[in-house]
């Protein structure tokens, strides 16, 4: 039963990385938003889980997913103490002010 469970979790886990993996370079999306386009509505916290737990090497654009207020909500620090998720949003010219991103100028798919 237990080898079941970790099965589907996987299965969650790959969806939803396939999704954040479709994020453009200087785009945001947020958590509730990869959810349902996984197929997991109401699962943003599942999205949370899964990409604070991503192997650091993994080519997977964690950064670019953020909360439905468009602020960082990951608080991972390069060795210089620099918030890394700030930093790479910087980096792909998505502009950051007090941790916080504009959703009308950079969120993905925003209609």
């Amino acid at each position: 039963m237990s080898q079941h469970a970790s099965t589907s979790s996987d299965e969650l886990a790959r969806q939803i990385l396939q999704v954040v993996a479709l994020i453009p370079y200087g785009k945001v999306a947020s958590y509730g938003q990869i959810a349902k386009l996984a197929g997991l509505p109401k699962h943003a916290r599942l999205v949370g889980y899964v990409l604070k737990h991503l192997d650091q090497a993994a080519e997977i654009p964690w950064h670019r997913v953020i909360n439905s207020q468009g602020k960082i909500s990951l608080s991972k620090l390069d060795h210089c103490g620099g918030n890394i998720q700030r930093l790479k949003l910087l980096d792909e010219g998505v502009m950051v002010i007090a941790d916080k991103i504009n959703l009308k100028q950079y969120q993905w798919m925003n209609d």
